[in-house]
């Protein structure tokens, strides 16, 4: 018989015991496709007596998930602690150091240290795999590594949080504001214990560093993300993009420039046409152009048992199957140090402010974003009282730092009430 592959499994929340439910319920399809039976030799969670919707009680149990690394019966540590310290990180080092195979959906532990442990696991001679962290159950990292493999990656984009989609489709679809729909998706378990991570972009900023390592091989910086959350988007921004045609999302860009790696995950308008406008409620959405295949889109559920337990199980399947390539898709000495464009590429912006109602209060802003550099597309002015006047303007092509510049400008003028907003408009 041929030799089975052996887990060990460390976290038992939702993914963990979605990949015991696959390997429990697919053993015989598992082995076919592998050419070998997959099991599980042990386990780790913080307790044992926990009422789990598995039962795991077949396999070794060690309290300590650190001790899954020394065990003679594992052959892959499948790390779903989370965090980017502590246990996770020890647990994968001393996998990678005992001769293990690793496969993780940690997309912290790899934003900050993806580079060290690519390091480790190629001195070592082991798989460092991490499908589940970027996008669930979609497929995004193996299309860049193995189907894209020909191609010079131009861009990639998408949407990478699934919570930040849900509350600003809510807010479009329902019309409520987003304070209202923010309390909504906490009590229906949406947002992390820290909502930050969801909703200031820090999650799906950690991931589109990993795919920014992969597009551009180069190493993952994650600290040069421009970051910017979705907690300043107004109602009225929700139905004004909407009048002129476009939807709000909080999209991940990550390109290589003439100026640097641009990589930046920002609220933006994007066309109501495009698939990446049309994605609704929890699903992300991943855009990835290479020279030779053009565009492609990959879209799917971004979160939850199944899905991110289907791309745990796709890494383990790649690994029972003997395939082996670099973590990051060529070799770790080869990746650079690209230096971080300071200057976003130029595109048009969505400028929405709140002017008093008072003679040259318009003229004074034009010629802000005149003296800039930004020159006006169009404007829109919308019922007022009698002391506020509600503006839109849309620019011609302009750069984040002049729009920034613009900004700090408007709010010393004495004419705009309130802080303006900028949303830039991405060509997609």
């Amino acid at each position: 018989m041929t030799t089975p592959l052996r887990l060990g499994i460390a976290g038992l929340g939702t993914v963990g015991i979605g990949v015991v439910k696959i390997v429990q319920r697919h053993a015989d399809l598992l082995a076919l496709r592998a050419g070998r039976p997959v099991t599980i030799a042990a386990v780790s969670a913080h307790s044992r007596t926990k009422n789990r919707s598995a039962d795991v009680s077949a396999y070794a149990w060690e309290d300590d998930a650190v001790a899954l690394a020394a065990r003679d019966d594992v052959d892959v540590v499948v790390e779903l602690v989370g965090g980017d310290n502590g246990p996770a990180k020890a647990l994968v080092e001393a996998a990678l150091r005992n001769g293990k195979d690793v496969v993780t959906a940690n997309k912290a532990l790899l934003a900050h240290h993806g580079h060290a442990l690519a390091t480790l696991a190629e001195r070592n001679g082991r798989a460092l795999r991490f499908e589940a962290a970027v996008a669930g159950g979609i497929p995004v990292i193996k299309a860049m590594i193995e189907g894209m493999a020909g191609n010079q990656i131009r861009r990639v984009m998408g949407v990478m949080n699934g919570t930040c989609n849900y509350i600003l489709t809510r807010m479009e679809s329902a019309g409520l504001p987003y304070e209202t729909v923010f309390d909504e998706a906490k009590q229906l378990g949406y947002l992390e214990a820290d909502p930050n991570l969801d909703v200031g972009g820090i999650d799906a900023g950690h991931k589109l560093s990993i795919l920014s390592a992969i597009a551009f091989g180069t190493k993952v910086d994650f600290d040069a993300v421009v970051l910017q959350g979705i907690g300043a988007i107004s109602i009225d921004d929700i139905r004004l993009a909407r009048d002129m045609g476009y939807s709000i999302k909080l999209l991940g860009v990550t390109q290589m420039t003439g100026r640097g790696l641009e990589q930046r995950m920002t609220p933006c308008l994007v066309p109501g046409t495009h698939p990446l406008g049309q994605l609704d409620g929890g699903t992300n959405m991943v855009v990835i152009e290479g020279d030779s295949v053009g565009q492609i889109v990959l879209r799917g559920a971004g979160a939850g048992e199944g899905p991110t337990a289907s791309a745990v199980m796709a890494d383990v399947m790649d690994i029972a199957r003997g395939l082996s390539f670099p973590t990051f898709g060529q070799p770790v000495g080869s990746l650079t140090e690209a230096p971080a464009a300071a200057v976003s590429t130029g595109a048009s912006w969505y400028l929405r402010m709140v002017l008093l109602d008072k003679p040259g209060a318009l003229a004074k802003i034009a010629t802000i974003l005149g003296n800039v550099g930004v020159s006006i597309d169009r404007m829109r002015q919308y019922s007022h009282d009698n002391a506020h006047a509600p503006v839109l303007i849309v620019t011609h092509k302009a750069s984040s730092d002049d729009i920034a510049l613009a900004m700090e400008h408007f709010n010393q003028s004495g004419v705009v009430v309130g802080a303006p907003m900028a949303l830039r408009i991405e060509d997609v």
